[in-house]
Formats: C-alpha cells, sequence, structure tokens
C-alpha cells in the first residue's frame, strides 16, 4: 500500500511518501512544495501542480491529508484553508482514498500520545522509517507523520 501525506501550508507545503508491505514502512519521497512570493492565485496554482505531478508519479492507494487546526490568526487560517482546498482537490482527483487527520490523532498513531511534543513526532517518524530525520525538512517531516498515520490507521 503506497500512502501520500500531506501537510498543507501556503507558503511551504509538505509532503511525504511511504510504502506499507506487511508491518513495515519505508519512505519512497518527502519534500516541501514552496509557493515563492505573489499572487494567491499563482501561488496555488504552483501548489496545485506540484502535488498533481508528485501524485500522478506514485498512483498512492491513501492520501491522508492534515486537517486544519484553530490558528489564532484569522488571516494565515484562510490562507492554510486554500492551501487544504488544493491538497484535496488534488486528493479526489487522483483516484485514491482521501482521509484528514486532526493534529492530535497524528500525535496518537505515531508517538501514542495525542499530545506529545513536535520533537517527539520527528523522533517516531525516524525510527519507525529508520531514517536519520536531521536532514528531513521540518514540514516534510510533519508529512511523513501524516503518512505514517494512514498506514498506521488504513493497513
Amino acid at each position: 500500500m503506497i500512502v501520500f501525506g500531506i501537510d498543507p501550508g501556503l507558503t511551504a507545503t509538505g509532503y511525504g511518501v511511504v510504502e506499507k508491505s506487511g508491518s513495515r514502512i519505508t519512505p519512497l519521497e518527502w519534500g516541501v512544495i514552496r509557493s515563492g512570493k505573489g499572487e494567491l492565485p499563482e501561488r496555488l496554482e504552483k501548489l496545485y501542480s506540484h502535488l498533481i505531478e508528485t501524485l500522478n508519479r506514485f498512483k498512492p492507494d491513501l492520501v491522508a491529508v492534515e486537517s486544519i487546526f484553530l490558528a489564532r490568526d484569522p488571516k494565515a487560517a484562510l490562507l492554510i484553508g486554500h492551501a487544504r482546498g488544493i491538497a484535496l482537490l488534488v486528493a479526489v482527483q487522483s483516484g485514491a482514498k482521501v482521509v484528514e487527520y486532526p493534529v492530535n490523532t497524528v500525535k496518537q498513531a505515531v508517538v501514542g500520545k495525542g499530545h506529545a511534543a513536535k520533537e517527539q513526532v520527528r523522533y517516531m517518524v525516524g525510527r519507525l522509517l529508520s531514517m536519520d530525520m536531521d536532514k528531513v525538512a521540518e514540514d516534510a517531516s510533519d508529512a511523513l507523520a501524516v503518512a505514517v498515520s494512514g498506514c498506521l490507521k488504513n493497513g
């Protein structure tokens, strides 16, 4: 089973692709899509194009997207909402099953505690995927955690 995890954000959207075979979860690719500066429509198109290209390359069975959280800054929440909309759209267009997970669900699946610190989640993702997380950007690490959650909850 191939799972594509997305940690949506307008400035930086993390993605992580993993494959589950038996009890083993193997990382296939991860990265961060940076939308750059400019007008919102162009930034969203960049996010859309990159996600579509990557999803088409991997043809995942499942796309897991991190749910929106309550942000203190309404403008930031709105911009994240735009990025989440793009992520959900491309996920549905890929033909894969689409699931959404709140942050606490991801933390619970990966660490065993819904209120685990970000560092604990990063550490456990590294352990579960046998990766050196020092070389993985934070947004990509978060997306890998979402993908691992998809594996653990769906397969």
